[in-house]
């Protein structure tokens, strides 16, 4: 007997143990999706809902009528990704299990035309091209996806979602790309709330980061956007906004040489927070005005002293300056040589009482505070206060990318379902640290798309 408890003894230890094993570290996910991912500039993850009409990218890849075999075995998570040569159309990615056995039990050649087979995945390309691009990159050495693209990573493999490499944000963004900076890679989990889409991610200042993102923090509340504005920009620096530009020696060296903005007057402009508008113009050449407005803290004549050095070389290209204000802070409006404004600076007041700078392109802004109104504090900012609600170090940006598309002020490569979109909000939460208020390169995002809803389909980028 005792034999016999001791055999039974160790017989459930020996099925207990690994079981206990797999279920505290499970069997690691196929690498497929992990491989793709160092190939994709963008790649969207969609949750399977066979219920639901074919997607066109599924006829286009694999014909109606496989496709449809297919689409009819889709149970959890299926990918589109486009790859980081710019030139090929999208890819389809799914679950190679899926496929009907008479095409999984052959070789590579028993697959859906312009397909290879990547682990656990079936990639079909949208040409023979395409195909072999993505088989050549796979071949090389990859590394293991850490920090912010492990956490992506596990986004796209549990629910609907959006990642972008470096490539990918500059062929969306286009021209707005340099503005972007901060935000190069990222990813975004998506959920649709009736007719909103909220955002929720996290983003980086440079590809392949391994940082950890810091404590979440709770994104501040938004108000309105005011109806008279397109787009609303508000950050703790503006740096934020320019660094892709002045990064640039292109753009350094006619700053410096054209208009004596060096290196001093550039670290002056940096470090201050700022709010971009875009106003509609229901009339004039314009089709909308942008202004800046500067949080000038403490001594203004740095500020003074950088605008006048401004005035020769503006003079010397045509413009006539309409001064105004005191002798002290004065604001000039910029004329063309038919009298046309196309621009100029004026001082407002914060609600603080502390003056803030604004420059404009466009008409002047319709204000009732300019440099005069400095003399009698009673009167408030005609523009709301800097202040950032919540978090000293979150970047806010809300627009409105349907009035702007119709203007023609989006980038066209933009996804259509944000072209679409009434509103955009979104809110870039910013690790500080002993380097400043952008001390991470890492932002916390969150937000949400008011969408223009045609159908119940799952939105899938353009």
């Amino acid at each position: 007997m005792t034999r016999l408890r001791w055999t039974a003894a160790l017989t459930a230890l020996l099925v207990l143990v690994p079981a206990v094993v797999l279920l505290r570290w499970p069997r690691p996910r196929a690498q497929g999706l992990e491989r793709l991912l160092g190939q994709a500039a963008l790649m969207q993850s969609f949750p399977a809902s066979p219920q639901r009409p074919v997607p066109a990218l599924w006829s286009q890849r694999l014909g109606p009528a496989l496709a449809r075999n297919v689409w009819q075995q889709q149970r959890r998570v299926w990918w589109q990704f486009w790859g980081r040569d710019g030139d090929g159309g999208a890819y389809l990615a799914f679950p190679a299990h899926t496929l009907p056995p008479a095409l999984t039990a052959g070789a590579t050649s028993g697959l859906p035309p312009h397909s290879l087979r990547v682990d656990d995945l079936v990639v079909v390309a949208a040409d023979p091209l395409s195909q072999q691009l993505l088989q050549d990159q796979l071949r090389l050495a990859q590394r293991q996806r850490r920090g912010l693209e492990q956490r992506c990573l596990l986004r796209l493999q549990q629910e609907q979602a959006v990642f972008w490499a470096p490539l990918g944000l500059g062929v969306m963004a286009g021209p707005m790309a340099p503005l972007l900076q901060r935000f190069q890679e990222g990813c975004l989990s998506l959920r649709l709330e009736g007719a909103s889409l909220g955002l929720t991610g996290e983003a980086s200042a440079a590809s392949g980061l391994l940082s950890a993102p810091g404590r979440p923090q709770p994104a501040p509340p938004l108000p309105p956007l005011p109806a008279d504005l397109l787009l609303e920009w508000r950050g703790p620096v503006l740096d934020a906004l320019v660094q892709g530009l002045l990064s640039r020696q292109l753009i350094r060296e006619p700053l410096a040489a054209r208009y004596g903005i060096g290196d001093g007057q550039l670290t002056l402009l940096r470090r201050v927070p700022f709010v971009l508008r875009v106003r509609p113009l229901a009339q004039g050449p314009f089709q909308a005005g942008l202004e800046v407005q500067l949080h000038v803290s403490g001594e203004c004549r740095p500020w003074t002293q950088l605008l006048d050095g401004l005035v020769a070389p503006l003079e010397a290209q045509g413009l006539a300056a309409t001064r105004t204000g005191s002798a002290a802070l004065p604001a000039i409006s910029w004329r063309r040589e038919d009298g046309l404004v196309v621009g100029g600076w004026r001082w407002v007041l914060a609600a603080s009482g502390e003056p803030q700078l604004l420059l404009y392109l466009g008409p002047e802004p319709p204000l009732a505070n300019s440099a005069a109104t400095l003399a009698n504090p009673t009167l408030a900012a005609p523009t709301p206060s800097l202040g950032l609600p919540g978090s000293a170090g979150a970047t806010v940006l809300r627009a409105r990318p349907q009035a702007l598309a119709r203007l023609g002020l989006l980038p066209p490569e933009l996804p259509e379902l944000v072209q679409q979109a009434a509103q955009l909000d979104l809110v870039a939460m910013h690790a500080a640290s002993g380097a400043g208020v952008l001390g991470s390169p890492l932002s916390q995002l969150t937000g949400q798309l008011q969408l223009q809803l045609r159908s119940q389909r799952p939105p899938v980028a353009r």
